[in-house]
Order: C-alpha cells, then structure tokens, then sequence
C-alpha cells in the first residue's frame, strides 16, 4: 500500500509516518521545498524510519507543484499539510485559507482528475479540527450532525477545506475521508500549543523555584488525546472509514484549562501561583470543545488506550531529554 503523506515533517505528520512505516506501508512523505524531514531531535523518527520514506517537495500555493507531488498511484493520501496555529491564522488570514482550503482544493482537484481518468482511486483522509463547531450554547459533546459555525480564521480556513474536499467527492467520485480532530498533543509538539506551553513553564519555575508562572485564559475546556491514538484513528480511516463521512476524533472527556496546569504542576511536583498575563490571551476562545466519536468507534472499533496523565507524563518526558 502506497500513503502519501502531507505535513510528513509537522508534529502528527511524523508521528503517522512512524507508524505506517512499522505496519509495512510504503511511505511518501511531502514536506515545503528545502525543509528536512527531520527539523529537531525530537522529530520522532530514526534515521533508519527516515531514510525508508521517498521524500517529495510540496508546495500548496503552487498548483504545478502540487500536481507533481500528487500525480503518482497513491492507493492512499492523508492530508495533514496546514497552517496549524491558531495565531499564526489570525496573523494572516489570507495566507490561512490560500494553504488549508485553498491548497486543499488544488490536492482533490489533481487526485479527482486521477480518478476519472483510471490513472488512480486513492483514499483520501482529510485532516480538520473540531474547531470548525465554533461556539455552542451547550456544554456537551459535539456530533459530526452538529452545524459548524467557525469563530476563528483558522477554524474558518478548515471549514473551506472541508467544503472543497466534500465537493471534490461529490463531483469525481475521490474516495474523501474528513476527520475532524480534537485537542491532541505529545512528544515532539511545539510551545505554541497550551500543553507543552504549560509543562516548559512549569519545568523552568521548578529549576529556578519562581513562585509564579504565567497563563492566558484558564476558563475554556478542551480535551486533549495522545498524538498516538489520533494517529491510530487516522490509519483506521484510511482503511474503513467510509467516502463522503466526516468522523470525528475525541474523547468526549473535558478538562478546564485551569484544571489541566494543575495536573501538570501535580506531575512536575511544583505548585506556583498561575499570572494572567494579557499578552498569552487567545481572542475568540471557545469556552466549551469536546467531542463525540461515537460514529468513529462504530465504524473502525477505534479507542484510546491513553489516559490524560500518560500523555501528560510523555510531554513531560520528552522535554526533559
């Protein structure tokens, strides 16, 4: 089985790569013209994992190159490419939706012109955010059945990715898979996310005994998976999840924000006072975003298998090697 992989360098992009690799597929990974596939040493895998991978250049603004990354007889294509970020959207909006949905739009166009030619019938995993729900009047789970109504650009941008993916499907016939991917987080995550934001912060007030650490706002709840178990719940798509679907990956289990630093500092085995500090606050935050993966149990047997303080412990973990 042949996989591409876009974002084969980000954060879950290696994470899935590792794992294809171990189940025996044959992996390409795409990565920006001139990056490494291997940006730090907590990039997740072996010289030997990353030498197995054919490392291809994709650029999603450009749609020749695009076409050449894309146009090859992929029996499956998980993309994870994006900007990721939450404020790297906000600070630029425009390039947000040129990458998420419009870059998207230029991966199915290719793929479905593959499809109707006979030249290839991939599946297509789509990877989006449970972001895309925005703001609900209830503190409960959200369900695929669920209007979304993005609050945010980033949020928007996945949006428009979804649409142009769904209608790709509609229109060829390309086997489009959308999951739409709560909190996660694990070895390898950068500070910009709130999890390992939390455990450095926590780590250097125990180094050097500060009695306070700094936080945005602690009131919005979230839940946070094992990149692993997403990871898991993505190749179980690729193999069941069915075309046109939209699944989301989620826990259903919420922590506040304030809740969570505790966990952390409990972990850590510091206990400082938190700071707001006006410049860590997020506008726009939704106060309540958890997940319902009823569907994505019934269609692929998926589950969790780590809890909260196993993911917590691994990013602390990671940190300190």
């Amino acid at each position: 089985m042949r996989v591409l992989v876009t974002g084969a360098d980000g954060f879950v992009g290696r994470w899935l790569v590792r794992r294809l690799l171990a189940d025996g597929r044959e992996v390409y990974g795409a990565v920006r013209p001139g990056q490494s596939p291997a940006p730090a040493p907590t990039a997740d895998l072996t010289p030997e994992e990353r030498d197995a991978v054919r490392w291809l250049p994709l650029e999603l603004a450009d749609a020749e190159s695009v076409r050449t990354c894309v146009d090859l007889p992929y029996d499956a294509v998980a993309h994870l490419a994006a900007v990721s970020s939450g404020s790297d959207a906000t600070r630029d909006p425009g390039y947000a939706w040129n990458v998420n949905a419009a870059g998207t739009a230029r991966i199915v166009h290719v793929l479905g012109q593959a499809k109707q030619t006979g030249r290839a019938d991939p599946v297509v995993l789509v990877i989006s955010t449970g972001e895309v729900y925005g703001v609900c009047g209830e503190a409960r789970p959200r369900r695929e059945t669920d209007p979304i109504a993005p609050s945010s650009p980033y949020a928007a941008s996945k949006a428009g990715e979804e649409l142009a993916a769904l209608e790709a499907w509609r229109r060829t016939g390309l086997r489009v898979v959308v999951a739409r991917a709560f909190a996660h987080t694990g070895p390898g995550q950068d500070t910009r996310f709130v999890v390992p934001a939390f455990a450095e912060r926590l780590r250097v007030a125990k180094r050097v005994n500060a009695p306070v650490v700094k936080v945005g706002n602690l009131e919005p709840v979230r839940e946070f998976l094992h990149v692993r178990d997403v990871v898991d719940a993505y190749v179980r798509l690729l193999e069941t999840g069915q075309a046109g679907e939209t699944y989301n990956v989620a826990t259903g289990e919420g922590i506040s924000l304030e809740d969570l630093l505790y966990r952390l500092a409990d972990l850590t085995g510091v206990h400082p006072i938190a700071e707001a500090d006006p410049d860590l606050v997020r506008g726009g935050d939704i106060p309540h975003l958890v997940g319902d993966a009823t569907k994505l149990r019934a269609a692929t047997g998926w589950a969790p298998r780590y809890t909260l303080d196993d993911t917590l412990r691994d990013v602390l973990d990671a940190q300190a090697d």
